[in-house]
């Protein structure tokens, strides 16, 4: 068990519905938070509704007093601003710490921080429908993993501050090597979106000859087709950086996909039930797992 987490300045870059629920879910945890971000409507929000002390749209100005920096911009933001400023902008000791979606590229980059930064990758699996700092909730963390990644600059120091970070939002931590958390995030986070798209743009071309298809359209498709609606430059950045793994579970996929066809083509119930089955139970024990985590 780590020791409890305190900062003397906490700096948030990205104050969306990610950094602003971490700004609520630490608020005691820090004397000042500071947050940094391009909208002046977000940051007016933040600063009225108490999200944080101070906002602003200057990066060097937002992070230069602080002791642990959280960086919630996407992905590709992240590894820019860790490739070509924020190195020289924060003092020695600094915890650095991000959220971005895939680990490789950006844990590269914070490998070649100067020394004495401490750095680790991080990405908490949890967020909401809505978005914005307008939908902050401080318990959006409690309970769900976050995983820690390692980098070049994760001292053992850094390593505890961070595992004493992710418990003060109450959420578990998970710690593993970047390369293997892009493998499984394409699993489950990035394949499942790349199928509801790829399931609403094949309806759409039914609805072209047949409209009905959308009056019809109930709770299964609005359940599959749901991550189809998640923001397209978000996605896309995400996917053009984790390219290997989705590509490998789309080859994967495909091959599951081909066996049944063939089994529904050739008009054999018994093996699509075969082939169903183990997919029933899986997602059965899953759920089952994932709802007594929650209650916990």
């Amino acid at each position: 068990m780590s020791p409890g987490f305190f900062t003397r300045h906490l700096a948030i870059v990205g104050l969306g519905l990610m950094g602003g629920s971490l700004a609520l879910a630490l608020r005691n945890c820090a004397d000042t938070i500071t947050g940094v971000d391009p909208d002046t409507e977000t940051r007016t929000f933040a600063l009225e509704n108490g999200i944080v002390n101070a906002a602003m749209d200057n990066l060097q100005q937002g992070v230069a007093e602080a002791d642990t920096v959280i960086l919630c911009a996407p992905v590709r933001a992240i590894t820019a601003m860790v490739e070509r400023r924020i190195g020289s902008y924060l003092r020695s000791n600094t915890l650095l710490l991000d959220i971005g979606s895939t680990k490789h590229d950006i844990c590269e980059a914070m490998g070649k921080l100067p020394v004495g930064i401490m750095a680790m990758g991080g990405h908490p699996m949890t967020g909401k429908e809505v978005s914005g700092v307008q939908a902050s909730d401080a318990g959006l963390y409690k309970g769900r993993p976050f995983v820690l990644c390692p980098t070049r600059r994760t001292t053992p120091a850094a390593r505890l501050r961070a595992l004493a970070l992710v418990e003060a939002l109450g959420a578990v931590p998970f710690e593993m090597e970047a390369e293997r958390h892009d493998k499984l995030v394409a699993a489950i986070s990035h394949l499942p979106y790349i199928l509801s798209a790829t399931l609403v743009a094949t309806v759409a071309q039914q609805g072209q000859t047949d409209p009905a298809v959308w009056e019809l359209a109930a709770g299964g498709f609005r359940d599959m087709s749901r991550l189809a609606g998640q923001d397209v430059q978000m996605m896309g950045d995400i996917l053009s950086t984790n390219t290997q793994a989705v590509a490998t579970l789309l080859a994967l996929f495909r091959v599951q996909l081909a066996m049944l066809e063939a089994m529904l083509v050739s008009r054999d119930e018994q093996k699509v039930a075969e082939f169903l089955k183990p997919a029933r139970k899986a997602r059965l024990n899953w759920i089952q797992q994932y709802e007594n985590g929650a209650k916990k």
